[in-house]
C-alpha cells in the first residue's frame, strides 16, 4: 500500500511485530504508524479510527485483515473456541466496518470514485471445506457480509465500495498452521506431506505468497476498481476452478 502511495495505520494485538513492520517501511517517512488494535473490542476500534484521522487527516481505505484459524473439526471444537473464532473473523469485520464508516463516508464525498473497504475472506468462504468447516463458516459470513454491506451503502447513497478477496493457501504463519492442523487431523503429524498435498491442489504449480494477495488488495482499494462493489476477487492459483 505504501509503495502505491498510501499512508497506512497498522493495527494489531502483536505490538512488537506491528512496530517492526512500521520500522521496515520507515524509509517512507511518515507514511506508516502503528496502533494497538484488538478487533473484537469496540473501544479499540474507536481509538484506532480517531488516531488515524488525527495522523493523516482522514480515512479513505479500510482493510479488514485480522483472522484466526482453528483447524479443528465440528465435534472437537469447544464453544469457547468457537466464540473466539467468531469474535475475530466475524465480529472484527463488523466492528471495523461500523466504526470506520463515518470517516470513510466523509472522504468518499470528496473522492472521484469514493472510499473503499477490502475484506479478507478465503476460498473457504466460497466452497465447502472438509478439513476446516468452522473457519469456512466464518469466511462464508465475510463473503456475504461484503455483498450486503455494499448494497446497503449503495442504497443509502454512501460512496463507499465494499469488496472481498479470497486467497488460496498462502505461505504465511496461518498457512503453516493449516499444514500442521491437517497433519494432526490425519494422525500422520507429517507437515511436509500436507504441504505437498496443498501444493498439488493448486493448478498453477505453487502456493501463494503474501505479495500475491497484497497486490489484489491494492487493486481493490484503488480507483482501478472503481466499478466494483459487492464483488469477490479470487486469488487462488486455480484451486476453486476445479
Amino acid at each position: 500500500m505504501v509503495e502505491a502511495g498510501a499512508k497506512v495505520a497498522i493495527g494489531d494485538v502483536l505490538d512488537e511485530r506491528g512496530r517492526e513492520t512500521v520500522q521496515t517501511i520507515a524509509g517512507a517517512g511518515d507514511a506508516a504508524v502503528y496502533l494497538h488494535l484488538d478487533v473484537t473490542r469496540d473501544e479499540d476500534w474507536t481509538a484506532a479510527v480517531e488516531a488515524t484521522v488525527a495522523a493523516f487527516g482522514g480515512l479513505d481505505i479500510l482493510v479488514n485483515n485480522a483472522g484466526l484459524f482453528l483447524g479443528t473439526g465440528i465435534e472437537e471444537t469447544s464453544l469457547e473456541e468457537w466464540h473466539r473464532l467468531c469474535a475475530v473473523n466475524l465480529t472484527g469485520v463488523f466492528l471495523g466496518t461500523k466504526h470506520a464508516l463515518p470517516a470513510l463516508r466523509e472522504r468518499g464525498r470528496e473522492s472521484p470514485h469514493g472510499s473503499a473497504i477490502v475484506n479478507l475472506a478465503s476460498v473457504a468462504g466460497l466452497v465447502g471445506s472438509q478439513n476446516d468447516p468452522l473457519y469456512s463458516l466464518t469466511k462464508g459470513g465475510v463473503t456475504l457480509f461484503t455483498k450486503s454491506a455494499a448494497l446497503e451503502f449503495a442504497r443509502k447513497g454512501y460512496r463507499v465500495r465494499v469488496n472481498s478477496i479470497h486467497p488460496g493457501v498462502i505461505q504465511t504463519d496461518m498457512g503453516d498452521q493449516t499444514f500442521a492442523a491437517r497433519a494432526r487431523n490425519r494422525a500422520s503429524n507429517d507437515v511436509d506431506v500436507e504441504r505437498r498435498r496443498a501444493l498439488s491442489a493448486h493448478p498453477i504449480g505453487r502456493l501463494g505468497m503474501p505479495d500475491d494477495i497484497a497486490k489484489g488488495i491494492v487493486f481493490l482499494a484503488s480507483d482501478d476498481s472503481a466499478f466494483m462493489t459487492g464483488a469477490g476477487l479470487v486469488v487462488d492459483g486455480g484451486l476453486t476452478a476445479q
